[in-house]
């Protein structure tokens, strides 16, 4: 409105963990009312049963031309794998419900590969290593919490 940037038209996406997913199920069900759920996902920073913004994610999403999709927790932890492995940035669970839905809708075409997108992923994949447990991202050290103890590690 001041000028500052130009005018663009943008469409808005939603990203939830299918054993989570009131949102994405009203969405794709044509609601306009997101019924509860018990949550059970390994995405636990996004296990919102009854989220009080559903109707407004619905609503901007279908403004827009956007929407929302869902993923499993094995498509979770595959995109957390996905992003590690290509950018170097290991995200927990959420960013890894995020880089799901995108792998998805682009996959799917409902996304354009070539179209600018912006991706929110703000959590870091320490918060949730035990999603990962038996995989090859163990510590390779466990240092003590002392200097000393980090000095004769490194």
């Amino acid at each position: 409105k001041l000028g500052l940037v130009e005018d663009t038209p943008y469409k808005i996406f939603g990203a939830q963990a299918a054993g989570c997913s009131p949102v994405s199920t009203a969405y794709k069900a044509g609601h306009d009312v997101v019924q509860p759920v018990k949550p059970d996902t390994i995405a636990k920073s996004l296990a919102i049963g009854n989220p009080a913004d559903g109707p407004y994610v619905l609503d901007i999403a279908r403004r827009t031309g956007g929407g929302v999709e869902d993923v499993t927790d094995a498509e979770i932890v595959a995109a957390m794998k996905l992003l590690a492995s290509t950018e170097g940035i290991f995200a927990e669970t959420a960013g890894g419900v995020t880089v799901g839905v995108l792998k998805k809708l682009t996959e799917s075409g409902v996304l354009d590969p070539e179209a600018e997108t912006v991706v929110l992923n703000t959590g870091d994949g320490l918060k949730t290593l035990d999603v990962l447990s038996g995989e090859a991202v163990e510590p390779t050290a466990v240092i003590k919490p002392s200097l000393d103890a980090f000095r004769a590690t490194v």
